[in-house]
């Protein structure tokens, strides 16, 4: 079935089912969105994607989901995305967000990464360009360049501003993934 998705003109949403994913992380990103809205953190950040790699398949949180206040049913399980068609088939309610082709690549093309947080907020990308490696280009969101570039600056560095976006973070694990946002965000206050 094709899904209505309007919000995301580039990609083309494919529903195996539109049940509520049985992934075993999902307790996992509950507890990191928690996490969030226990120290006040979603105020300041605007826009979080949680995405954590399972087997083959991501779990990701949708389009319109609070990060502080998830819940299963703003979860989905890509099953496969196709970069050159920019189809996407997967498990869940919800529409998927446009940055799910990124992480979807980065989870891919480097098999140590198995958790990504994405904070998207142009404040944020402002004060760390300086300090943690940046993209050179301001690219739309969910392109196969700016995944081509994230990647790029991801072969010695765990953290990469992107351009007057935000900041992504990439791990081996959900705690990992977890304390390195914590580490940075205390570098600001």
């Amino acid at each position: 079935m094709i899904g209505g998705n309007f919000l995301n003109l580039q990609l083309q949403t494919f529903y195996v089912s539109k049940e509520v994913s049985a992934c075993p992380l999902i307790s996992e990103f509950i507890r990191i969105g928690k996490m969030f809205d226990e120290l006040n953190l979603y105020e300041d950040i605007q826009e979080t994607i949680i995405s954590f790699r399972y087997g083959k398949r991501l779990l990701i949180n949708s389009i319109g989901s609070n990060i502080g206040k998830i819940k299963k049913e703003d979860l989905l399980e890509i099953i496969d995305y196709d970069p050159i068609k920019k189809i996407i088939l997967l498990i869940g309610p919800k529409e998927p967000r446009i940055e799910t082709s990124i992480h979807w690549l980065i989870c891919h093309a480097k098999n140590e990464i198995n958790a990504i947080i994405q904070i998207n907020n142009q404040n944020l990308a402002e004060k760390f360009e300086k300090k943690l490696p940046t993209t050179k280009k301001e690219y739309l969101s969910g392109t196969l360049d700016l995944a081509k570039e994230i990647l790029e600056s991801l072969r010695n560095n765990n953290r990469v501003v992107i351009k007057n976006q935000g900041l992504i973070f990439v791990a081996n694990n959900s705690k990992e993934v977890e304390n390195l946002v914590l580490k940075t965000l205390e570098e600001i206050k």
